[in-house]
This record gives structure tokens, sequence and C-alpha cells, in this order.
């Protein structure tokens, strides 16, 4: 699957922070400690109702923690998987009487633009999940040799389910309890009461094929893969096991992360699948989680179409803590355009006061788990000294341009 196009990142001068970063696992801040090439999973897009602000959200925290490592001096392989092939996407066709095919492609081409637009770097890997099935079918073949995988005791639809119990470690990713557990797997895609599992919290593997649905020919017999699975083997493939960072929205933490983690943990006989499990918060409207399933969500591509700067998206976005979950306001928007223009304008000036400092600040702020809220306000007093009381930096605003595009993204 095609990526969208790259854009050059400026190069600053001085030594960045370390990044630490949140993770779910240990419920602790700490370094991420790459090698000479970090690595990081972020999950993509079910490709519908493409992009609201809360994908929008998930998608710029970790471009900063892309940012940040090439600021460091990393090499970046950055891998984002589209679920191409999901029972969502599949209703939504049904119910609008469209071709999931065509409508999996529009929404994939509506994400690339509005990721463009926002000016995310893009991912070195950008990967459906319907190319993977021939890799995903050889995981799963594998995962029911070693036993750690069964199918269904059900004639007509022998499902493949992974036993959740084979690592011995399920649940240390997220650190729910077994009923938080049982209670979220039933809300978010499992199904705890399919007869012929062992357990409510086995998860689907491999779906044999129905009347009516999309199925794929294989030595696992006709059908089509689970959701977890489809990450797992995606990011174990091209990362291997102990890749740096595996990101997404909070409501990923279980059961999708948790799930995709034991999947590739059973198979490799190793821990851990990522370094850290990091997690961006959601994103409100009007006092409701922004949602598909309330229909209350507002899309990039609609705020681009009504004239909004992309920038002025980031920044709005970026006023608020990553991990935090927020609202969508008018207000915010309206301050967010207001810093940008304020930005720009000393940014524009022939000189200013010095930015050694700022520049300093803005990256130790990052580096603290994305402290954007306090980055913003680093930048935000280098404009204000610059347009009242200037400065005889001639440098200066050029380097302010340079740090905010390369580390925050935002073109001035």
């Amino acid at each position: 699957m095609q990526t969208w196009s790259s854009i050059a990142v400026p190069s600053l001068s001085g030594k960045p922070s370390p990044l630490r970063l949140h993770d779910t696992a240990t419920g602790q801040v700490r370094p991420t400690a790459p090698g000479a090439t970090a690595t990081m999973y972020v999950c993509g897009i079910t490709p519908y109702d493409a992009t609201h602000l809360g994908h929008a959200a998930t998608y710029l925290a970790f471009d900063l923690v892309h940012r940040l490592w090439l600021d460091a001096g990393h090499d970046v392989h950055y891998v984002q998987n589209v679920t191409d092939i999901d029972d969502p996407l599949l209703e939504r066709a049904e119910r609008d009487q469209d071709d999931w095919v065509v409508l999996g492609m529009r929404e994939t081409a509506l994400f690339r633009e509005d990721m463009t637009a926002l000016r995310v770097l893009p991912p070195r890997e950008f990967v459906g999940a319907v190319e993977s099935i021939p890799e995903i079918v050889e995981v799963i073949g594998k995962l029911l040799a070693s036993g750690a995988a069964y199918r269904a005791d059900d004639p007509r639809y022998p499902d493949v389910y992974f036993d959740h119990t084979a690592t011995g470690r399920f649940g240390y990713e997220s650190n729910y309890d077994l009923p938080t557990m049982t209670t979220l797997f039933a809300e978010r895609g499992g199904d705890p009461d399919r007869p012929g599992k062992r357990h409510p919290l086995d998860a689907l593997l491999w779906r044999a094929a129905r009347p009516g649905e999309p199925s794929w020919e294989s030595e696992l017999g006709a059908g089509r893969p689970g959701w977890h699975i489809e990450c797992s083997a995606i990011a174990a493939n091209r990362l291997g096991m102990g890749f740096d960072v595996q990101g997404g929205g909070s409501d990923l933490a279980f059961p999708h992360h948790e799930y995709s983690a034991a999947h590739a943990e059973a198979l490799a006989g190793s821990h851990p699948f990522a370094r850290h499990y990091v997690h961006a918060g959601m994103i409100g409207l009007d006092g409701e989680k922004m949602s598909k399933s309330r229909g209350n969500l507002v899309f990039v591509s609609r705020l681009r179409a009504d004239g909004v700067d992309p920038a002025a998206i980031r920044l709005a976005l970026f006023d608020g803590h990553y991990r935090t979950d927020r609202a969508w306001t008018g207000d915010l928007l309206d301050r967010a355009k207001a810093r940008l223009a304020r930005w720009r304008e000393a940014a524009a000036l022939d000189s200013g006061p010095d930015a050694a400092a700022t520049v300093g600040r803005l990256r130790e702020h990052l580096a603290d788990d994305l402290d954007t809220p306090k980055a913003l306000v680093a930048v935000d007093a280098w404009a204000q000294d610059a347009l009242t009381r200037r400065g005889g930096d001639t440098a200066a605003p050029g380097t302010v341009r340079d740090a905010v595009d390369a580390l925050l993204g935002v073109a001035l």
C-alpha cells in the first residue's frame, strides 16, 4: 500500500534531551533508548469515517515521537497498518450500499490527503491487512501447530481462536483485572459468548467463510483474519520482537494491544512484543467522546474545506497533553488560530531575541512525555518578547522557524 509523500525536516544545532514516554505496561515515564534505528508501530485506521479529530490527535502525537527521534539523530523505521478488512468496514458498506473495497480505498486516500495537509511524517511502511493475508495465515498456522491456537468446536464454522493463557502473561500490557477485561472485550469487538470457544477471552484469529462475507482461500480454509492478529503479524514481521514503541489510542490498550502482544509473544517465545506501549487520549465534543458510533465526529477534511489552516488544527490538538482525554471546541480552535498568527508575525521579523534558550526549552518539554502545552508556552514567550521588545539577533527568527517546523511540525 502506498504511503504519502514525505517533507523536508530542518536540522537543528545543539543536543536534544533523550525522549521519555509513558509506558502503559509499567505505568511509568521511561526513556525510549532506541538504538541507531528507532522502531515504532502505530495502529492505523479502519477506513471509514476518516479522518476525524480523534484519529488526528493520535497520529499527531506519534508524529512528535518520529520528529524527536530524528532530531536525536536516529534513523526511524515506522510502520503503520490499515485495517482494510474488518466487521465495522463491512457494516458501513452494507449500510450505505457501497462496495467495501471501494469504500476502503476512498477513505484511505482521504486519510493520506489529511496526513499530508497536517504535515505528518509518513511511515516507512504503510501496510494493508488484505495485502498481508498470506503472512497472517502463516503466523496463525504456526500458532495452531504450537498449541497456542485451536479450532472452535463448530463443524459448520471452525473458526481459529487464540488461547489467551498461552504466554502466561496475559494482562501485563493493559493491567486490567479479569472482570474489566471481560467487559471491555465484549464492548470492543470481542465475542465472549461464542459457542465452541474454550474461554470467553480467547480471541478470533481466523473467521471461517460465511455466506455473503468476503473470504480468502488458504491452508486454514476459506476465511478472513481477526483484527488483533493483523497488527501482530505486520509489526513482528517488519520490526521484530522488542521494538521501541507500540502506539495507538487509549481505547486500543485493551483488547487490541493486549492480544497483539500475546499473539506475537506466544509465537516467538520471547517477551516483550514492544518496549513501550504508548496510548493517546480521546477527543470529545460537547462532553462526549468523539466516536463513529455516536455520530459526533469532526473531520479534518471538513475543517480544511471550511478554510481552516491545518497548522491551526495541529496547535489546537497540541494545546492539551496527548495522554489526556480532552474536548474539541470552537474556542480551542480560535485560540490556536490566534497563536499561529502571533508566531508567524514574530518569525517574520528581521531580528528577535536570542532563541537558543527557547529551542532548548522546546526540546526539553517535548522530550518529557511530549509535554506540548509547556512547549507551546515556550514559543509563546519568545514570540511575545520578539513582538514587544524586538531584539537584535538576526538569526533568531529563522532559528525559531526551523525548531517549530522540525519539532512541532508547524510551518511558520
